[in-house]
């Protein structure tokens, strides 16, 4: 049994769920996801979370048409229209935005009021002046240039910014001027879900496609999922893998396959591409197995794009497979990742997975279905090795690579970089661009902490690692190319 972590995700659950039913009873329309909102908070319900139950019902509609493939709206007199958007996944949800009454400077307690007034001096918008002998900022006038904190012996000025707007790497989230409610500049934003983890009302949400696994799985396709290794935990303490295949089953799948064999034939692929590239003179290689990261380069770093491995992430390496050996299959990625959901769509992979839900998903999905993970039978889950089920940590897909080289015995000098986060990851690229790095191989993962910290968890990462790791540890495969699933990828290819 799950215990949701924050009353958020209980609420994305209940209306993710609410949607999945609609589908499966063939009524997914406008008039029925209006009812959304009143079934989740009835009619003589106070409010919990906002001002009345009238916001906390626009809310709900937002996030229930988001969840349905449609374009969120408060409004419900306007006609739905369809996401034709298949780059972009996040999005602002209005009436959640609580246009968080915060500007970025304030004077604080521990102005002394001093004479030589600094602060007053500095600032080119002449926006500081002495009120009851303390500075004061008119935010009306102040442009947010920072010089006043620069100058002040004590400090005394206060920087703060929104959660959602220091969270995003790109700068791509950005205040509108007006409604002072965020708002999402499609052109740098790399569909981390950073804004979306860090905004406290849930005022940015996901792009779903609950709607169209619940259909496919209606019509009795032959569909896939390919989890993650980072769902180990994700339902329960006590439930395993084991059980979760077979919710999985329960549920219409034709089969669970994990992701980590795939991680497994990646790491021989791109282990060969980084020896090929070092014995060509190139200084470093990067990794490419995270979206995020892989999309922050080149958004940000253009420059180091020819750094980034051509190596296929361990998705689409087994995405492959499956439609290797079953050409009528429908894959299905269930992970915690955002930014797979726009991976799928980069044309060197498209067609390969179909569509991409998070663990909060596949969690609404069993419960439409009535399954409970942690009622089913418990069968043998063998697919990937100790290393490939490490990729879901930071420093998991370095260690795999650092076995694959010594196995091989290539006298190349592995000197990795482990970053992990925003902070982490611009550091980095920021040091190779200057041709400074103390290394030669980037493990980059824009989630901190690797996949176990990605937006799209049920847990937290110190919950989810310990069970990670004794999932791990049950591997029959300890090396990489000891796998034998490794055959199935002899006629996959593994390249972007």
């Amino acid at each position: 049994m799950v215990n949701f972590e924050t009353p958020l995700k209980r609420l994305k659950f209940l209306v993710l769920r609410e949607v999945a039913s609609l589908v499966m009873k063939n009524k997914l329309n406008k008039e029925e996801l209006i009812k959304i909102p009143y079934k989740i908070i009835k009619g003589k319900d106070k409010a919990e979370y906002r001002c009345c139950v009238y916001k906390e019902r626009a809310v709900l509609y937002e996030r229930a048409l988001l969840a349905s493939g449609f374009i969120p709206t408060d409004n419900i007199t306007l006609d739905l229209k369809k996401i034709d958007d298949r780059d972009h996944m996040m999005y602002v949800l209005s009436a959640a935005c609580d246009r968080c009454p915060i500007y970025k400077y304030s004077v604080t307690e521990a102005c002394r009021g001093c004479i030589q007034h600094k602060c007053m001096e500095v600032c080119p918008a002449n926006a500081i002046t002495r009120v009851n002998g303390r500075s004061h900022i008119d935010h009306d006038v102040c442009k947010e240039c920072g010089m006043c904190k620069k100058v002040c012996p004590y400090n005394a000025i206060a920087e703060v910014m929104r959660p959602c707007k220091k969270s995003c790497p790109t700068g791509a989230l950005e205040i509108n001027p007006d409604s002072k409610k965020a708002q999402i500049d499609k052109e740098k934003c790399i569909n981390c879900g950073a804004c979306m983890a860090a905004c406290p009302f849930g005022a940015v949400a996901d792009r779903s496609y609950i709607a169209e696994v619940t259909g496919a799985l209606c019509e009795k396709k032959d569909i896939y999922a390919v989890a993650a290794p980072a769902i180990t935990g994700q339902f329960g303490p006590k439930v395993t893998v084991g059980q979760l295949k077979s919710a999985f089953k329960k549920i219409g799948f034709k089969n669970m396959v994990e992701v980590a064999c795939g991680a497994d034939a990646v790491t021989v692929n791109e282990s060969d591409e980084f020896v090929n590239r070092m014995n060509s003179g190139d200084k470093y290689m990067t990794s490419s197995c995270c979206p995020g990261f892989v999309s922050y380069i080149e958004t940000k770093f253009p420059s180091e794009v020819s750094k980034i491995s051509s190596t296929v992430s361990p998705m689409v390496a087994v995405a492959r497979m499956i439609k290797e050996e079953d050409k009528n299959a429908v894959v299905v990625f269930v992970g915690p990742c955002t930014a797979k959901k726009s991976e799928i769509n980069r044309d060197s992979v498209r067609g390969a997975v179909d569509y991409v839900l998070t663990f909060e998903e596949i969690f609404a999905l069993m419960g439409a279905f009535g399954v409970k993970p942690e009622s089913c039978d418990d069968i043998p889950v063998d697919d990937a090795s100790l290393y490939g089920r490490g990729f879901a940590q930071q420093g998991g897909l370095t260690a795999a690579v650092e076995n694959c080289i010594g196995d091989k015995k290539d006298k190349i000098d592995f000197k990795p970089v482990k970053a992990s986060g925003r902070d982490e990851i611009k550091k980095a690229m920021v040091i190779a661009r200057l041709k400074r790095l103390h290394g030669n191989f980037i493990e980059g993962m824009m989630c901190q902490g690797g996949c176990i910290g990605g937006p799209g968890t049920m847990v937290s990462l110190m919950k989810s690692r310990p069970q990670l790791i004794k999932f791990s540890r049950k591997s029959s495969k300890k090396s990489v190319l000891s796998n034998e699933n490794l055959e199935k990828f002899k006629k996959v290819n593994l390249s972007r």
